[in-house]
């Protein structure tokens, strides 16, 4: 076993803090990328991450080469970030300028001057010995030695970046909310965080013979855990830019995928770093210990993330803990179809093994008709019963409200014994519930009338909840739109300048009647008042598309339905019956082919409710799909 030095310490723990900087350098990038791709900011964050983390994984890989021709390609490895940082830099900065309705042509060229000049320092340092040359091999640092141009990149390296900080601090002084400055200053400040990154590299290359490996080690050190740090807050003000979610969820989203993400992935890197590499530990081999911790942390892990979660909630949402409480309970409240029909069968079974009967039904009244919802024994029997039922004279039936069940309430009709479901005011019939006729008349017992009491109760009770989520439901799919619109207005305002604000109160996409719209437009697809006065004319997609459409309004807008439609058709073979096919067939069938209701109902084989119902869905994916293609045009522009 190797002497325990400050010098092995310190290697270590960079190893360590080297290690978890690619862990959360990767995490980072792959969240942003897949929770928040349509932002630039986010975008050019993520180039700006990839560069950092190619730094590092050439630093972990530096520390366990095992040859020096090894090493030489992990270097010039790393020069693939260490060269492109900076433009990243100024890739960044342009875009928080541009979230502030601050757009320049000059900048922006500066932008992909700063990559060019990037990829040409990399070409340098990879086929020539201009900017690095040779190379040192030591046991605390593997490293070039800076050539004859390294001072020329060391001044682009702060100039870029010191042209970067200083587009961060405009944007910042542009910003128009408190909360938007607050984040723009959380940037500000961890802004450094990259170059930081980068310094130690280009300090080791040019002043390597000047300071002791202690000193450059505990440099390194102390540079990696701020990196850390920076690289977060980083990632957390960035996680915002153009998300169409409330705070609170972007907020609670990252900081638990950070908890389970790469904070238990460092401590296994930690962990298997930090155990000895001795041939055996407590008499067994170290893969074997090594196995057992590794899985035992993992666990661990999870149980104490679980155990402090309540106490980061409170944390996250110390304003709205009430409301967030209420609503994160909902998940355990609501009942979904199938719920419903699990909680109905076990109600059946408990009351037919009351009743010592083999036979039991639940039955909702839809429409005017009693639609089987759960069924114990013979389900073939139950809907044939249905279907000769009488509903209105259940409903005249007496209603004995408050009252503990009697005999008498039962009503036998071809060999089941009935009980009407009714809301708990008494009002209206919700269903039936009815059970095998063990006789020609109800004959229960005291006992089995208490027992049946509860149980028909709990499913009146289930069957009038169900009715009203479902009416809530109704609500939330309508004002689904406008919630939408209102998150875009917010994640919109936070950045934008009076000209970024006249842009958001013209687009139709925040309008309260943009579905509306959409409908209307559709509605005259091939020509009308609605299609050629619509407002959705004023879309920067309709404005593109009229080149391409002989300068024609009404044509161009048609165009980008069409291909807003297209966007929905499900790859394969297009079919009437499966149900992935439903919404575009709607779509291309009503608006397109402009076929009449009943031919289109009888072609899907749906009912006329159905239709409508689904029609309304298929209209609100188009309006989500014409808001993206907006976005992502406004974006690029």
């Amino acid at each position: 076993m190797e002497a325990i030095t400050l010098t092995s310490v310190l290697s270590l723990a960079n190893l360590i803090l080297s290690s978890a900087n690619v862990i959360i350098g990767f995490s980072l990038l792959v969240y942003i990328l897949t929770h928040n791709h349509r932002s630039p900011v986010a975008r050019s964050f993520c180039a700006l991450l990839a560069f950092v983390t190619i730094v590092y994984v050439g630093d972990v890989m530096l520390i366990n080469v095992d040859s020096f021709s090894s090493a030489l390609l992990w270097l010039r490895f790393q020069w693939v970030g260490i060269a492109l940082v900076p433009a990243a830099y100024l890739h960044l900065s342009d875009a928080l300028l541009r979230t502030t309705n601050s757009t320049s042509s000059l900048r922006r060229g500066l932008v992909f001057i700063g990559y060019a000049l990037g990829l040409t320092f990399l070409l340098l340092a990879v086929t020539s010995t201009l900017l690095v040359r040779g190379g040192v091999y030591s046991p605390w640092a593997i490293h070039f030695m800076a050539g004859p141009l390294f001072w020329l990149f060391a001044l682009y390296f702060l100039v870029a970046s010191a042209g970067g900080a200083m587009n961060i601090q405009r944007a910042r002084r542009r910003c128009l909310t408190p909360t938007s400055k607050r984040r723009m200053t959380y940037l500000a400040v961890a802004f450094a965080a990259p170059g930081l990154g980068v310094f130690p590299y280009l300090l080791i290359a040019g002043m390597s013979s000047h300071l002791p490996p202690n000193l450059l080690l505990s440099i390194s050190l102390i540079g990696n855990m701020g990196i850390a740090m920076m690289t977060i807050v980083m990632a957390y003000s960035v996680a915002y830019h153009g998300a169409l979610m409330p705070d609170r969820v972007v907020k609670h989203s990252l900081i638990h995928y950070l908890l389970r993400g790469p904070l238990v992935g460092t401590c296994i890197i930690g962990l298997m770093l930090v155990i000895p590499r001795v041939e055996r530990i407590l008499g067994l081999p170290r893969d074997t210990v090594l196995i057992f911790a590794v899985v035992l942390t993992i666990v661990l892990m999870q149980v104490i993330i679980n155990l402090v979660k309540p106490s980061i909630d409170r944390l996250i949402y110390r304003q709205d803990r009430e409301e967030v409480t209420w609503i994160q309970e909902l998940d355990e409240r609501l009942l979904t179809t199938t719920d419903l029909k699990q909680l109905l069968e076990n109600i059946l079974s408990a009351l037919c093994d009351l009743l010592r009967v083999r036979t039991g039904l639940v039955a909702t009244v839809e429409e005017g008709r009693l639609k089987l919802e759960a069924s114990c024994g013979s389900r073939a029997r139950a809907r044939d019963f249905l279907h000769a039922c009488d509903l209105m004279e259940l409903n005249a039936s007496p209603s004995d409200e408050g009252e503990a069940l009697r005999s008498e309430d039962f009503i036998s009709r071809d060999g089941y014994w009935l009980l009407p479901l009714r809301t708990r005011a008494g009002d209206a019939v919700l269903g039936i519930l009815g059970v095998e006729a063990r006789c020609e008349e109800p004959d229960l017992t005291t006992r089995e009338l208490e027992l049946t009491g509860m149980l028909v109760s709990q499913a009146a009770l289930a069957l009038e909840d169900r009715q009203l989520q479902q009416g809530i439901f109704a609500v939330l799919q309508q004002i689904t739109p406008e919630i939408e619109s209102i998150q875009r207005w917010r994640s919109a305002l936070s950045y934008a300048g009076p000209e970024g604000l006249e842009r958001i109160e013209d687009s139709p996409i925040y309008a309260l009647d943009f579905q509306r719209s959409v409908k209307e437009a559709l509605d005259h697809y091939w020509g009308g008042p609605k299609l050629t006065r619509s407002p959705l004319l004023k879309l920067a997609i309709v404005q593109d598309a009229l080149r391409e459409n002989d300068h024609v309004p009404a044509k161009a807008l048609r165009s980008v339905l069409g291909k807003a439609i297209e966007a929905l058709k499900p790859e394969g073979r297009r079919s009437l019956t499966a149900r992935e096919w439903i919404l575009y067939n709607i779509l291309e069938m009503r608006f397109i082919q402009g076929r009449q209701i009943k031919e289109i109902i009888a072609r899907l084989a749906m009912s006329e409710s159905d239709f409508y119902r689904k029609q309304r869905v298929a209209i609100e994916e188009v309006a989500k799909t014409l808001a993206n293609m907006e976005w992502r045009c406004n974006s690029a522009a």
